[in-house]
């Protein structure tokens, strides 16, 4: 629902509570100028020892290098991390 109503992407960072955005230091505002997305960068290529710090680069990384190619790819790729479970 939150997508049809326009709040929220297919493809983006994921959304942060605020005591979490201290965390984006001075590039919070680079953070927050895309929407949140239900799949993202991070998600689909995290593991399990990633810490904060490194999903913090990997979402800015996705915002800094958003393309239509790129969320493409991350949508197949969504699709391939969830059937591995």
């Amino acid at each position: 629902m939150n997508i049809l109503f326009g709040q929220l992407s297919f493809v983006g960072p994921r959304p942060v509570v605020e005591d979490e955005l201290c965390k984006y230091g001075a590039r919070k505002d680079l953070f927050l100028s895309v929407k949140p997305g239900l799949t993202g960068y991070w998600q689909v290529n995290r593991t399990p020892d990633t810490t904060y710090e490194q999903r913090v680069e990997m979402e800015l990384f996705y915002v800094e290098n958003r393309s239509f190619l790129m969320d493409i790819r991350l949508i197949f790729k969504t699709f391939a991390v969830v059937l591995k479970g």
